[in-house]
């Protein structure tokens, strides 16, 4: 995974977010978002107890009692809120996040998504995962296209345990941009230089396209 790849992932959805929105940011690449927002303004909300999250700070400004969920070093934005994780759930529970900004293991062709477990492999715990899944209004998806050991992560159905029976709204990768419509997959963008049939390739899950479809010219 470069780090070229994860920033066009982190731009991409970052267009996607509103003015004024509540937007839990997940871990791995979601939190680095913070990052390419510009002037837009939306209230970043990290589960492990903050509301107004900003960008990284510099080196100079570091302080470690402020982190992501990823436990990599933040910033707070002015009028930001600290709480303890008991109330960040709540916020995620009671339906006041907009957004969900999540990574993902796998996801399926009609937006159910797996990012807890992976068979046979020792589990940590399940973190905000299901409670995310479940609560936020929208969900966005932000992940690479494949696995590290090469395989699709979007797949046709799901091989390992589901986060829940809510589906994504959208999943972003450094090739693509996919939206989830009435249990479809539909492609929206091509972000990198591959081909229309090179992305149905390395994607094991079946997509159509929309009229409206940008395809980068090759």
């Amino acid at each position: 995974m470069s780090q070229s790849d994860r920033i066009t992932i982190a731009k991409r959805v970052a267009q996607e977010l509103k003015e004024d929105e509540a937007v839990n940011l997940g871990v791995g690449i979601p939190t680095i978002i913070p990052d390419y927002l510009g002037d837009k303004k939306v209230y970043l909300q990290s589960e492990n107890g903050l509301l107004g999250m900003g960008p990284t700070p510099a080196d100079e400004d570091i302080d470690m009692d402020l982190i992501s969920a990823s436990k990599k070093p933040i910033s707070m934005d002015i009028g930001a809120s600290l709480f303890d994780s008991s109330d960040s759930f709540l916020m995620i529970r009671g339906g006041h996040i907009d957004t969900a900004v999540l990574g993902a293991l796998q996801v399926d062709e009609t937006g159910e998504v797996a990012n807890w477990a992976v068979p046979g492999e020792t589990i940590l715990g399940v973190g905000g995962a299901m409670d995310l899944v479940a609560g936020a209004k929208r969900m966005i998806i932000a992940s690479m296209h494949l696995s590290k050991d090469g395989s699709p992560k979007i797949v046709k159905k799901l091989s390992f345990p589901s986060s829940g029976v809510r589906k994504a709204d959208m999943i972003v990768t450094e090739h693509a941009v996919f939206r989830f419509i009435e249990g479809k997959m539909y492609l929206v963008e091509i972000l990198s230089d591959v081909s229309v049939e090179e992305l149905r390739e390395m994607t094991d899950a079946h997509f159509s396209l929309l009229e409206k479809t940008k395809i980068k010219a090759n």
